[in-house]
């Protein structure tokens, strides 16, 4: 399999491309609107087609590629079916399965650090890796405090389905703040400070507690993510 990780610094945010092997058709996964010349070098120089572009949740820190990319390759846009962003090409449904040339996700709705945040796991016959977007994070967790974030909902999309894939399943999350670029479901069950030995109580209690500015770029980017980051194609 192919597999590149893409970071862009001032929102900290990872994307992820994938196919099963050069020449093939790809994906990509939260792609960043500065980084989509990035993207679209690497799909040129491995000589890749890109036909899926994801989003796991409406973006508040960052412009999302969607619409760039998909007027750069014709690629189909795509993210869970309770987005408000009209302007995709396909939403998914929780348990549907995405099949790229060999390459398969399932997407799992995983609600908690927003209302329609999805995740991807990767061949999910036998779980390799999932794609969690902003809901579980590297030793930590996406916060809960507005689009329709809950902190019930969000320990009940990490404990009672995330971790119940495989603890040898790989986490690559939509950002990190340390440097951290990836981990596991089993290494997040037994080191994560905002879950492990914790009771949901505790849990709920640690996120309504947290007091976090808002992230810079929200204003703008809560109303152009809706639009897939090209207002005109909405």
């Amino acid at each position: 399999m192919l597999f590149r990780q893409f970071f862009e610094p001032e929102s900290s945010t990872y994307t992820y491309l994938l196919a099963s092997g050069r020449g093939r058709e790809a994906l990509i996964i939260d792609p960043v609107k500065e980084q989509a010349e990035q993207y679209l070098q690497a799909i040129r120089e491995l000589d890749l087609r890109l036909v899926r572009a994801i989003d796991t949740h409406t973006h508040a820190d960052h412009i999302t590629a969607l619409g760039d990319l998909r007027e750069a390759t014709g690629c189909i846009t795509i993210m869970g079916e309770r987005s408000r962003a009209e302007c995709v090409s396909q939403t998914v449904r929780d348990g549907e399965m995405l099949e790229v040339d060999g390459v398969t996700l399932q997407a799992l709705y995983t609600p908690g650090h927003t209302d329609e945040s999805f995740s991807f796991v990767l061949a999910p016959a036998r779980p390799r890796a999932v794609f969690t977007g902003d809901v579980l994070l590297i030793r930590g967790s996406g916060r809960t405090d507005f689009q329709g974030g809950d902190p019930e909902q969000s320990w009940q999309s990490i404990v009672d389905r995330l971790f119940r894939l495989p603890d040898e399943t790989l986490l690559y999350p939509a950002h990190d703040y340390r440097g951290w670029t990836v981990s596991s479901i089993g290494e997040e069950k037994a080191h994560n400070p905002r879950l492990a030995g914790r009771t949901r109580e505790q849990y709920v209690s640690l996120m309504r507690e947290l007091k976090l500015p808002d992230p810079k770029k929200m204003d703008v980017a809560v109303s152009a993510n809706l639009a897939c980051g090209r207002p005109r194609l909405a």
